[in-house]
C-alpha cells in the first residue's frame, strides 16, 4: 500500500493532540490554510472523512484515532532515531524522574547504578510534575510511579512495588489512638504533586475518611515529608522514601503500611528497550528494586 504524505499525516496527528486547525498551524509555523489542505489530502488519500465537529473542537473519527496514535508514536522514533544517529557515540542517557524519588531513593545509589552501566553515562533530570514519555522526546527513559498505562511504542518494566501509609513524628504518632479517627484532630500534610494519595490510601486500606482539623498543601512529596519531620502534621507517604527515617526513629507509621497495585517503572521507546544500556539499566533497577 503507498504510504500517505508525511507532511499530511504531521499536521494530522498536529490536529489530532490540539483538536484544533489553528493549534497545530501554530505549533508547525504554518498558516491555517496550509494545515486544512493537508487534511485534505489525507482525506483524499484514505476516501473517508477524518474528523468530526464537536463545537468548536474537531474530533477524529474512531478510526482516525488510532492512525493519529499509531503515527504520534511513528514520528516520535523518528526523532529519536534522528538524535541518536546524530550523537552516535556519545554513551549518555537522559533519564526523567519524579523529583522526589530521585532524592530519597535513586540518589543514594547513583554511584552503585553508575558502576553498574558502566561506560553508559546517565543525566539525571528531576521532574516536578511526572508526564508520559511521549511528552518528553528529550529525554530517553522515564520513571513513572502509581498506576501507569504505556502508550503505543513505548516499553514499560516495573521494577519495584510500593508500600505506602501515613507517617509522623513519634511524639505526635504517641497522641494517636490505634484508630485512625484520631487524625481528626491533626493536620493533614498534602503534597500537590500527587493530591489523590490520601483518598487512595483511605479506599485501599478500606478505613473511612478522616476529616482533618486542617489540611496544608505543600509543591511536592519532599517538602510535605520535610514538613512530618517538623512534627507539623501526618504525612502519607511511600514506604521507600522513608526507610532512613524509620530506621532512626525520626517518623513513625502508627497504622502500619499497605501494598499497593502499582509501584515504579521505568518506561522507553520499545526500540531502545534491547539497547545495551537500557539492558544494563534495567537489570539494576530490578537487582535494587528487589532489595528496596
Amino acid at each position: 500500500m503507498r504510504l500517505p504524505p508525511l507532511n499530511a499525516v504531521r499536521a494530522f496527528e498536529a490536529v489530532c493532540r490540539h483538536g484544533s486547525i489553528l493549534k497545530a498551524a501554530e505549533e508547525l509555523n504554518v498558516v491555517r490554510g496550509a494545515v486544512r489542505q493537508q487534511i485534505a489530502t489525507l482525506e483524499n488519500h484514505f476516501g473517508r472523512k477524518l474528523f468530526t465537529r464537536e463545537g468548536r473542537r474537531l474530533v477524529p473519527t474512531g478510526e482516525a484515532s488510532a492512525f493519529a496514535e499509531a503515527s504520534g508514536a511513528a514520528f516520535d522514533i523518528l526523532q529519536r532515531a534522528a538524535s541518536e544517529f546524530k550523537s552516535a557515540g556519545t554513551g549518555r542517557l537522559r533519564l526523567g524522574v519524579p523529583s522526589a524519588f530521585a532524592v530519597w531513593w535513586l540518589m543514594p545509589r547513583v554511584a552503585d547504578m553508575q558502576a553498574s552501566l558502566g561506560d553508559f553515562l546517565v543525566d539525571i533530570v528531576p521532574m516536578t510534575v511526572v508526564e508520559p514519555l511521549q511528552k518528553h522526546p528529550e529525554l530517553d527513559a522515564v520513571i513513572m510511579g502509581g498506576e501507569y498505562r504505556p502508550a503505543a511504542g513505548i516499553t514499560s518494566l516495573r521494577f519495584m512495588e510500593d508500600e505506602f501509609g501515613p507517617v509522623a513524628t513519634p511524639a505526635l504518632a504517641a497522641m494517636l489512638s490505634k484508630d485512625p479517627v484520631a487524625m481528626a484532630a491533626q493536620t493533614m500534610l498534602v503534597s500537590r504533586s500527587a493530591p489523590k494519595l490520601w483518598d487512595e490510601w483511605f479506599a485501599e486500606s478500606a478505613t473511612p475518611p478522616v476529616v482533618f482539623s486542617r489540611r496544608q498543601e505543600f509543591e511536592d512529596l519532599l517538602l510535605a515529608l520535610g514538613a512530618a519531620r517538623s512534627g507539623l502534621g501526618i504525612a502519607l507517604a511511600p514506604r521507600a522514601s522513608i526507610e532512613d527515617d524509620l530506621a532512626r526513629g525520626q517518623l513513625v507509621a502508627p497504622y502500619g503500611f499497605i501494598s499497593r497495585p502499582s509501584g515504579y517503572s521505568l518506561c522507553c521507546r520499545t526500540p531502545d528497550a534491547k539497547r545495551p544500556a537500557f539492558a544494563a539499566l534495567s537489570g539494576w533497577l530490578l537487582r535494587c528494586g528487589k532489595g528496596s
